[in-house]
């Protein structure tokens, strides 16, 4: 097979526009327009190929051409610098310097890697006599001279969106250069974007200690401790920085999202208050302060707050699903014309749009309108999933290797390991399964404290994974066969220490992380004393649940049927196996029997945990606490079966679900 039958698309694509690139290095430009024009017949609305014609266009002199062209792709690509830089050329060309100067400012705000927009900008200002934005713009060119070309290149690339190609400029260059504080910045930079948050910490760690006083790096530093949950590091590296300058909007928009982390949500609320007197057409501060307010079930503050981030950006679909999440909140006639509205808007972001598709759901099921309810659930979870990575063979791989490593045999010969500490009550399963009332219930006894889904043990497992883990052929659990009991035990009081900063001095307390109950092997031994209590819920119930269910970060499983049903029925697997290795370790509460006999759950709950009985567990929608999760307005009512069959009223579409479950319907009461 010879390289041109090689070729993927994408490369011979790129071969193609490097040609044009070429032809007009070469000073070719009839040649490279007719090139790319050629290119465009294909490809009409490719961001490179109208880019590269406005520049041919531009240097055969036809501007005129080469503006209509930038129009062109404007729409679809607003925020590529090259455009407007190209824009830029086109107005100094024809001497028109007001218009050229907003367009190149226009470009070196989304990317101040551009050093021909530089010295543009620095002429321009000199020729209109502007001296003091002349010398602004001439440091920034003498800044982009100190820098190695490759940063410049790979920060060009970056600021455009070309994550891939950034990267790997950036890490060419790093493995020649060494230590070199922007290129690691940079490469730091893209893992937050892509949410490789462990790497970029690494990176920005090394970067501080070269220069502790780049307050740009601190501030993505604090970035990076906050994707990890590590919510205090974050509000202490915050702390740091608005002692330097307490009126950065950035710095303090943070901080308060850090003190959510911690529970700090009165102090969040008043920075968001405060961020909002200054700014009060950003959606995004109305929405954060709205979640805020949800967690300390000040209901019609935050409903309030909705409705503010919605009429700031009436396409913010977030705003309008978190109306629909509060699950006691009711759309009026016009919510809803004005959502429709919206979501068949051609120019709507996608996660706008199926934000809105789910709030749609629940609006027409709230009104006994199925078929309309169900289309956009469907609509909302097929464009959710069309974004997503998630790949179920990777969960039931390593459910595989848990059910192989972590055998009885095993767990017996390291029995006494761990911190002997029986402060903390795991509730596990899957989510939607009736977690948060069992929390809210345990969290109203007088020595229980409820905080809130934690990241630890999670965090725990991506470090035994180690860096750049193979998805399917994982380091963990594996490794724990080459652990010693000290290592447990470090563990289990690197978890009792990281979570210290969630308690109020409560006995006990609870780790509501759902996921988890893939990993109470380690859990076992890293806390052989902790509680752990199984939340399980009918399959169809819960599954259904969780389709209809649009998750603020993670549970990508559940925005498809057969992805549901692979998650639910290799859950029952696992939690199958603990029972086996681990025998009366786990406590397995079903949702329908907290609510069909409460006060008799309730006393079986304390009964487990070793907690005398409570009047207040039994009147658990009384207790004044914050709850974070989709069920936060629903446990501040006294039970209810509302939601217990909900699902029939959707059984004409869920078929398939109860195909792909099987014997689950029946296997989940099992044991």
């Amino acid at each position: 097979m010879n390289a041109t039958a090689a070729d993927t698309p994408e490369t011979s694509l790129e071969h193609q526009l490097q040609r044009v690139r070429a032809l007009q290095a070469e000073g070719q430009h009839a040649q490279a327009l007719s090139a790319a024009q050629a290119l465009g017949a294909d490809l009409a609305e490719h961001r490179d190929v109208l880019y590269l014609v406005a520049r041919s266009q531009r240097y055969l002199g036809n501007i005129d051409a080469a503006l209509a062209t930038l129009a062109r792709l404007e729409p679809s690509h607003p925020r590529f610098s090259r455009l407007h830089e190209e824009r830029g050329h086109c107005y100094v060309v024809r001497r028109d310097a007001p218009r050229a100067i907003d367009a190149l400012l226009h470009a070196v705000n989304i990317n101040p890697a551009l050093p021909s927009s530089w010295n543009l900008l620095e002429g321009l200002y000199r020729m209109t006599g502007d001296a003091a934005n002349a010398g602004h713009a001439a440091a920034h060119v003498a800044k982009l001279k100190q820098l190695a070309p490759e940063v410049v290149r790979a920060t060009g690339l970056f600021c455009d969106g070309d994550m891939d190609a950034a990267e790997s400029v950036i890490r060419a260059y790093l493995l020649k250069a060494g230590n070199d504080v922007e290129g690691m910045r940079l490469l730091a930079r893209i893992g937050l974007l892509r949410e490789v948050f462990d790497d970029a910490q690494v990176l920005l760690e090394a970067v501080l200690k070269l220069a502790p006083n780049y307050h740009n790096a601190r501030f993505e530093y604090a970035q990076a401790l906050f994707g990890r949950h590590l919510h205090q590091r974050a509000c202490e590296e915050a702390e740091t920085l608005l002692a330097i300058d307490a009126g950065n909007r950035d710095y303090r928009a943070l901080y308060a999202s850090a003190s959510v982390g911690v529970g700090e949500h009165e102090r969040a609320i008043a920075i968001y208050r405060e961020l909002l007197r200054d700014a009060p057409d950003v959606a995004d501060l109305h929405l954060s302060l709205a979640h805020s307010l949800k967690t300390q079930g000040q209901q019609a503050q935050a409903i309030d707050a909705y409705r503010a981030a919605a009429a700031a950006r009436p396409s913010f679909g977030d705003a309008y699903w978190s109306l629909a999440n509060l699950k006691t909140y009711r759309f009026a006639d016009e919510d809803i014309a004005r959502m429709l509205a919206e979501e068949a808007a051609p120019s709507i972001a996608l996660a706008d749009r199926y934000h809105l598709c789910f709030a749609l759901g629940k609006a027409f099921e709230d009104r006994g309108d199925f078929a309309p309810s169900w289309r956009y659930y469907e609509q909302g979870n097929a464009l959710k999933r069309s974004e997503s990575r998630y790949r179920p063979e990777i969960f039931e791989t390593q459910t595989r290797k848990q059910i192989e490593v972590c055998t009885g045999p095993f767990l017996q010969r390291h029995a006494g390991s761990g911190d002997p500490s029986a402060e903390p009550i795991f509730i596990v399963g899957l989510p939607r399964a009736g977690s948060t009332l069992i929390e809210q219930i345990l969290a109203s006894h007088s020595q229980v404290e409820g905080t809130q889904e934690l990241a630890d043990i999670p965090r725990i497992v991506l470090d035994l994974q180690g860096r750049d883990p193979d998805l399917d052929d994982p380091r963990y659990p594996g490794v724990l066969a080459d652990m010693q009991p000290e290592d447990f035990r470090r563990l289990g009081e690197k978890y009792l220490r990281d979570t210290r900063i969630y308690r109020s001095g409560k006995p006990y307390f609870i780790d509501k992380m759902p996921n988890n109950f893939r990993h109470l092997g380690l859990i076992h031994l890293m806390l052989p004393h902790a509680k752990i209590i199984d939340a399980r819920r009918e399959p169809m119930a819960c599954c259904f649940s969780n389709f209809k269910q649009l998750f603020a970060n993670g549970q990508e499983f559940t925005y498809g049927i057969e992805d549901i049903a692979r998650y639910y029925r290799t859950y029952l697997d696992l939690m199958q196996h603990w029972d086996q290795v681990l025998p009366g370790r786990v406590l397995r509460v079903y949702h329908e029997d907290v609510v069909d006999d409460l006060e008799a759950s309730v006393r079986r709950l304390l009964d487990f945990c070793g907690l005398p009985f409570e009047p207040a567990c039994l009147a658990f929608h009384k207790t004044e606490r914050s709850v974070r999760t989709a069920s936060s307005e629903q446990v501040r009512r006294p039970i209810f079966r509302d939601g217990l069959d909900q699902w029939n009223n959707y059984a004409p579409y869920l078929g398939p679900l109860k195909h792909k479950l099987g014997d689950a319907l029946e296997r989940y009461r099992a044991g």
